[in-house]
């Protein structure tokens, strides 16, 4: 299926995490579609080892899950995974989500956002922010600060113009700035930041 896309190519195929780390570093290839269950290695791990190795910094990895909310879909993002996509997707969505994560955004829906944080504040029992996460968010504007809280939520840049009367270019450029102050990958780490740093608080 993805090889019949005309601007994508299956570069290689792992069937444990180990393995789907070594094919990483061997094909470097831009994109990993990543099972989060698999054996020897799980994929949270092998996630892992690829977004920390500095030789793989271009390499964008999407989770692929059997629910659209997995209970290590939190785990993923923070370590490094570009966003997810459930398994029972059609071909079209997934062709698409690929080029999403190729070209450098995070694909994470707002359904999904919201089942993310639900779990993440149901498991996190309420403690109150890290203090680093905390003081991470005091180098944002307050525009800046209040358009990450809003990215949080699974918000859009178009919904977000939207609700602020910003033009989507603004916002955009809001974004970019607060990950390149927040050193987050992409806007799925954006979210796990904000989150962590208890922005915005419980609906």
């Amino acid at each position: 299926m993805v090889d019949n896309a005309p601007d994508l190519t299956v570069v290689g195929e792992a069937a444990t995490g180990a393995q789907a780390v070594r094919m990483a570093r061997q094909t470097r290839a831009d994109v990993v579609l990543m099972d989060i269950r698999m054996p020897e290695l799980d994929g949270l791990a092998a996630t892992r080892w690829i977004a920390t190795d500095p030789d793989l910094a271009g390499v964008k990895v999407l989770i692929l899950t059997t629910f659209e909310v997995d209970e290590y879909v939190f785990e993923a993002l923070r370590a490094g995974a570009s966003g997810f996509l459930g398994k029972s997707a059609r071909p079209e969505a997934l062709i698409e989500a690929i080029r999403t994560v190729a070209r450098g955004e995070a694909l994470l829906s707002p359904a999904a956002t919201r089942g993310l944080i639900a779990r993440y504040l149901a498991t996190d029992d309420r403690r109150p922010p890290p203090a680093t996460a905390s003081r991470a968010l005091d180098g944002l504007t307050e525009r800046e600060r209040e358009i990450v809280g809003l990215v949080a939520t699974g918000m859009s840049n178009a919904e977000i113009a939207d609700h602020l009367t910003l033009s989507p270019f603004t916002v955009k450029t809001h974004v970019n700035h607060a990950m390149t102050k927040l050193d987050a990958r992409d806007r799925a780490q954006l979210v796990v930041i904000a989150y962590q740093a208890g922005l915005p608080g419980p609906a």
